[in-house]
């Protein structure tokens, strides 16, 4: 059986753009990927702690050391600059798999990391 469990999350990450007319997707700055092992194209549910939207969108990348976090297309009608997000990704794993600890990247109001577990 495969259990669907937590595989990386950027926590409190700060909104730093919305871009209504473009196609959709969350820009998240190169070095925050490497850090959460997320990758582009994959798959993100992204937790308003703002307004308590949820929604389901995917990755691309952003310039590194840029700091952004962008919400593009209909993504941008979820999220303002300044809210403040979870950007999480899930994985299945086999349920003998329960060993598994997730990445978990703790983000300041910039964007900068504050501290990392996993």
């Amino acid at each position: 059986m495969l259990l669907t469990f937590l595989k990386s999350k950027l926590h409190m990450a700060s909104v730093t753009g919305a871009e209504l007319m473009y196609d959709g997707s969350c820009a998240i700055d190169a070095n925050l990927l490497a850090a959460a092992k997320m990758s582009e194209f994959e798959q993100i549910d992204i937790y308003n702690v703002t307004n308590g939207k949820r929604f389901t969108t995917y990755i691309i990348c952003a310039r590194a050391g840029s700091g952004i976090i962008s919400m593009n297309g209909a993504a941008a009608r979820k999220c303002q600059i300044g809210d403040r997000i979870i950007i999480a990704t899930y994985a299945s794993y086999d349920g003998a798999a329960t060993a598994h600890r997730p990445r978990l990247v703790y983000l300041r109001s910039d964007n900068s990391i504050e501290r990392q577990d996993g």
